[in-house]
């Protein structure tokens, strides 16, 4: 598959076939994936590939819990675990997550019920001893140690996609990482960085809707002048 079709129709697939995926096919998208990127090169990556039900049922438990919480602060208006974001309404909103839920219609659920379900569940972890996290002691909320892990993330389901597969990379189960501990049988240096389910589509979307580059892109400065593809005028 050409590399700019790749990257242009790699969407979140959640929605998956019942057919099963081979673990070698599994084995080779992760050989492929391990030539992602991380600081230092310490590839500080482990994946967990959850075939027992029983575990499986576990990740899923711990998924809905994060996805409540997730729903009750969008029913709220808010920005789901933004960490600029308005934390009491948060917490108010995560308090009644629960309710929520009991309250939702019947139904056969979606994703989030039947994650349990679908052919691949892989759990990503970060072996926290290799991460170069060179925002550690930041006033802000901490957010480069992904940078060590998630390209691998990403180049799983890039993998995935060029030999007919797709997928989904998910956090909600970092909600419950405490609960998963004992079942994954996590050391206390690793740290569950995504979930990421993977199966042969039912649907692929084909052309997938992001903002412009302008809409993102400024020359020089956050707040300056939007890059265009025919380039800014010299206001100064």
């Amino acid at each position: 598959m050409d590399l700019t079709e790749a990257l242009r129709t790699t969407g979140a697939v959640r929605d998956f076939e019942r057919t099963p995926v081979p673990r070698d096919v599994v084995y080779d998208l992760l050989e492929t994936a391990r030539f992602a990127p991380s600081g230092g090169n310490r590839q500080c990556w482990r994946v967990v590939v959850v075939e027992d039900p029983a575990t499986r049922r576990a990740v899923r438990d711990v998924y809905l819990i994060g996805w409540h919480e997730y729903l009750a602060q969008a029913h709220a208006g808010l920005v789901p675990f933004a960490p600029a974001g308005d934390r009491a309404a948060a917490n108010e909103a995560i308090a009644g997550a629960g309710a929520l839920a009991a309250a939702s219609p019947p139904g056969p659920g979606g994703f989030a019920e039947h994650l349990d379900e679908v052919p691949v569940l892989l759990v990503v972890l970060a072996d926290l001893r290799y991460v170069a996290a060179t925002d550690l002691d930041a006033e802000r909320y901490t957010l480069v140690g992904g940078a060590s892990v998630y390209p691998f993330c990403w180049s799983i389901l890039l993998a995935a996609h060029d030999v007919g597969l797709a997928g989904v990379l998910t956090t909600m189960a970092t909600r419950g990482e405490a609960a998963l501990r004992e079942v994954l049988g996590l050391e206390a240096h690793l740290a569950i960085a995504s979930v990421i389910a993977l199966g042969y589509p039912t649907a692929r979307a084909t052309r997938l809707r992001r903002g412009p580059v302008e809409r993102f892109t400024t020359i020089d400065r956050a707040d300056g002048a939007p890059l265009s593809r025919g380039g800014v005028e010299d206001s100064r």
